[in-house]
C-alpha cells in the first residue's frame, strides 16, 4: 500500500505505555460508545466487536467496557459526537485527527492548540482529506510469503511486511469480513480497524525535522477526546 509509514507502529507502542496510565481506557470507552449506537450485541455489530476486541488488548477492565456500551442507555449520559479535523504540520505534512467528544466547543480550541503550539495549524476542510484514502487495517502476527498468500486469499487487497507482523488492507466495507476469514484461517490478529492511509508519503528530511513531527503527532495523540491521528508524513523506521 503506497504511503503507509511507521505512526500506527510508533501509536501502538506508545498505547502500551498509556494503558497503564488510564489515558486509552477513555480513548477505547469513546469508541465502543459510538459502536455500540449500532446495536449493543457484537455478535451483530462488527464494529463494536472490533472496538472490544481492542479494548481487550489494551488490558481494559470489563466493568469498563460494559460501562462505555451501557452509555448508549444512559439518558443521563452527555451525548458523544464524532469530529475530523484536517490540519498541516512541519514541512507541509497532511494530518487528519478523529475525535469522539460530548463538548466540540473544548475539543476543537484543544486540537487547535496542540497544532499551534507544536509548528501545525488547522487547514480547510477538503485540503488535507483528498490526499488519503479510508481503509481497512489488520495487523496480523505472522510473516512470509504463506502467509502473505492467506492473507490476500482472505479478501485482502494489499499486505506489507513489517518486522514479524504484516499490515494488512481492506476495502473499509470488507473490514469485518477479512478480519474474520484471516482469524479463522488461523492466524493472530492483533488490531483491526478503519485508517486514514495515505495515497502518497512526504519524506521526513532529517532528524530534527522527524522529533518536530513526533512531538506534534504526540500532543494530538496525548488528548483525551482524541480517537485517531493519521499522518502522510514517512517516518522510514523511526520509532
Amino acid at each position: 500500500m503506497s504511503g503507509h509509514s511507521k505512526w500506527s507502529t510508533i501509536k501502538r507502542e506508545k498505547g502500551a505505555k498509556d494503558a497503564k496510565r488510564g489515558a486509552v481506557f477513555t480513548r477505547i470507552g469513546n469508541q465502543i460508545a459510538i459502536a455500540a449506537r449500532s446495536g449493543i450485541d457484537p455478535t451483530m455489530n462488527a464494529s463494536l466487536a472490533m472496538a472490544i476486541e481492542k479494548a481487550k488488548q489494551a488490558n481494559m477492565p470489563v466493568a469498563n467496557i460494559q460501562r462505555a456500551i451501557d452509555r448508549v442507555a444512559d439518558k443521563n449520559a452527555a451525548a458523544l459526537e464524532e469530529a475530523t479535523y484536517e490540519a498541516m504540520g512541519p514541512g507541509g505534512i497532511g494530518i487528519i485527527i478523529e475525535t469522539a467528544t460530548d463538548n466540540k466547543n473544548r475539543t476543537f480550541p484543544d486540537v487547535r492548540n496542540a497544532l499551534t503550539k507544536n509548528g501545525g495549524r488547522i487547514a480547510d476542510a477538503g485540503s488535507v482529506m483528498f490526499q488519503f484514502t479510508r481503509k481497512g487495517v489488520i495487523n496480523v502476527a505472522a510473516s512470509g510469503e504463506d502467509a502473505l498468500l492467506t492473507v490476500l486469499d482472505a479478501g485482502a487487497e494489499d499486505a506489507v511486511e513489517e518486522g514479524d507482523e504484516l499490515v494488512v488492507y481492506t476495502d473499509q466495507k470488507d473490514l469485518a469480513k477479512v478480519r474474520t476469514a484471516i482469524a479463522e484461517s488461523g492466524l493472530a490478529v492483533t488490531g483491526a480497524e478503519l485508517q486514514y492511509v495515505p495515497n502518497t508519503s512526504i519524506p521526513v528530511e532529517d532528524a530534527e525535522h522527524l522529533n518536530k513531527i513526533l512531538k506534534l503527532l504526540d500532543a494530538l495523540d496525548d488528548l483525551d477526546d482524541v480517537t485517531n491521528v493519521h499522518t502522510n508524513a514517512d517516518l522510514g523506521d523511526e520509532e
